[in-house]
């Protein structure tokens, strides 16, 4: 008998095991706008594109942990800071506090948010207010209808009138779908330092003038001479760092209209004796024109800098050495692209070139142009001039000496 065999059915197929599907978030609740620590704000010194690096390099001397970035530079710290570098700082055309910050996907959302961010830490009701607006890589994009919706938040849930005019700019910035709320904490523009009623043709800004002088490595212990000073700026931005005075002591800031401002503790932070004035003045002016000696002599008096300060008459072919030690030669000569045509520029600067060989033995030159070929045409020994800066238009570097 043959063995049974029993046949194996083959295994049914199982049903693949499926995943569940996970389920959906609820739905969370709006988040809350979120404003920053007063305390340890992000506070951006915004410099002239070009000067980032030495700005940072003198926020740093002054004690804060600062990083250049384009357009500017960070640090952290409080409404203490704030004022001190508004006060302290020579080269930040303004000093912006970040005030907070939240995501807004959508202009409904843009609305709800800032109607709940606390105004009212920040801003004070009877104080107008303006709103700058800007947008990128958002998906708002119109700048018009952020600034509606921020100024009807603050009208709405503050109460602050919004005027073109007003007092305090508030910035809103929207990038990569984040608004970021800062507050522009200085007003005017830093380089107007409160002292400078005249100004001659094409003027080098004071904060422009203060990092050029930083550049070459100036810390006032040596005597300075601007042979074409026009209304002073270099020469009167280089005594007052000699006599270590504060480039804001002359001038009202935005922050003294915040609710944040404390006016006993800025009146401390602001009152310094003024310095003995040296027994002969160290930081020299000449010009060719009456007319800009004139506008000088007056903008270093209302500095309080008349005893560190001389101003004269005088053409480059004249141009004499000042007794003394050598120094810095700093100049910002006419580039022919603002005041006329640059053919006749290049024998005034070669007049100049050879008077500073001459007569300035052992002095150091900074000289600020927009024109290669005019630099060069002094044939002084010029070492690789900077980086471009941006100048009201132009692009402008700074040239330098070793001594001559």
């Amino acid at each position: 008998m043959k063995p049974r065999t029993t046949k194996t059915q083959p295994a049914k197929p199982q049903p693949a095991k499926t995943r569940s599907a996970p389920t959906p978030p609820r739905p969370q609740p709006d988040a809350a706008p979120l404003a920053a620590d007063p305390a340890r704000m992000e506070i951006f010194l915004v410099a002239t594109p070009g000067l980032e690096e030495p700005l940072a390099a003198e926020a740093r001397a002054l004690g804060w942990d600062a990083q250049a970035q384009p357009g500017g530079v960070t640090f952290t710290g409080g409404w203490a800071d704030v004022w001190r570098a508004n006060l302290e700082i020579r080269g930040a055309t303004r000093v912006l506090a970040r005030i907070g910050a939240f995501r807004a996907l959508h202009p409904a959302q843009l609305d709800k948010r800032a109607r709940r961010f606390p105004w009212a830490d920040w801003l004070r009701p009877d104080v107008p207010i303006r709103i700058e607006a800007s947008s990128r890589k958002s998906r708002i994009y119109h700048a018009g209808a952020i600034t509606q919706r921020i100024e009807a938040a603050i009208r709405d849930s503050l109460g602050a009138p919004v005027a073109e005019d007003a007092p305090v700019t508030l910035k809103i910035r929207i990038e990569d779908d984040l608004c970021t709320i800062s507050l522009d904490t200085s007003g005017e523009s830093l380089h107007r330092r409160g002292h400078k009623q005249a100004v001659g043709k094409a003027p080098i800004r004071e904060t422009m003038a203060a990092m050029f002088l930083r550049q070459c490595g100036f810390d006032g212990a040596e005597p300075v001479l601007d042979p074409m000073c026009g209304s002073g700026t270099f020469v009167i931005e280089a005594a007052e760092i000699a006599a270590g005075l504060s480039p804001g002591r002359m001038r009202p800031f935005a922050f003294e209209r915040l609710p944040s401002f404390d006016a006993q503790a800025w009146q401390a932070m602001r009152n310094a004796p003024a310095p003995p004035a040296p027994a002969e003045p160290r930081y020299h002016g000449s010009d060719r024109d009456p007319g800009a000696i004139r506008m000088s002599r007056e903008n270093a008096a209302r500095a309080g800098l008349d005893g560190w300060t001389s101003f004269e008459n005088r053409t480059i072919g004249d141009l004499l050495c000042p007794e003394g030690p050598p120094g810095l030669v700093m100049v910002n000569p006419p580039y022919g692209a603002r005041i006329g045509n640059k053919g006749p520029l290049f024998g005034l600067h070669a007049t100049l070139g050879e008077v500073l060989r001459e007569r300035f033995r052992g002095w150091r030159v900074g000289l600020v142009t927009s024109e290669a070929p005019l630099a060069r045409a002094t044939g002084l020994p010029f070492r690789e001039p900077g980086p471009y800066v941006a100048h009201g238009g132009l692009k402008i570097r700074l040239w330098q000496t070793g001594p001559l």
